[in-house]
């Protein structure tokens, strides 16, 4: 599997029809686009991002593909309510390779945690290794054994791990 391939890891999720879901940090919109085709016929993504231009970029890549259950929000994922999605309204939330952004992750931990029913599921995926000129500096790297003490330190139970590409790691944890 070399380097991640969204269609052949969000399965892993165990998405349903008409679930509320959140890619918190979408990037260019690849996993949101993935899970927005998991959860039809009503469900719906809500994709976040720091930068207006990858969210515009998104929206424009949406309206192409006729995707229309997709809601853009520019917002800071790392802030208690930066979101701008309301508490204990979703059913599950994704944050790929943004870990070593985020000094660690609580804070990403805490407002996905805010966010998420009681049972509701997170995927964290993020890097293993730096290599080459791909991935985050040596020292940015969150660990896999990091990240599950994190979560759980927010008030999630450590679930299972699933494959998330040669050089990610790929965890599910359950808010408690």
């Amino acid at each position: 599997m070399a380097f991640i391939d969204p269609a052949a890891v969000v399965p892993y999720f165990e998405l349903r029809p008409n679930m509320q879901t959140a890619d918190f940090g979408c990037g260019s919109g690849a996993y949101a686009l993935a899970m927005s085709r998991a959860i039809l016929p009503n469900g719906k993504v809500y994709a976040i991002d720091v930068q207006k231009d990858v969210l515009v970029a998104l929206k424009n890549t949406a309206e192409e593909k006729n995707v229309r259950n997709i809601e853009f929000i520019w917002g800071d994922i790392e802030a208690l309510g930066g979101s701008k999605i309301g508490d204990q309204s979703l059913d599950f939330a994704l944050a790929s390779n943004v870990l070593f952004q985020t000094g660690g992750g609580y804070k990403l931990a805490m407002e996905i945690k805010r966010v998420l029913k009681t049972g509701g599921r997170a995927a964290i995926i993020d890097w293993n290794e730096s290599f080459g000129n791909l991935g985050p500096r040596p020292e940015d790297i969150v660990t896999k054994e990091s990240a599950k003490q994190t979560f759980e330190a927010a008030g999630f139970s450590v679930g299972r791990e699933f494959p998330a590409g040669d050089h990610h790691y790929g965890l599910i944890f359950t808010k408690r």
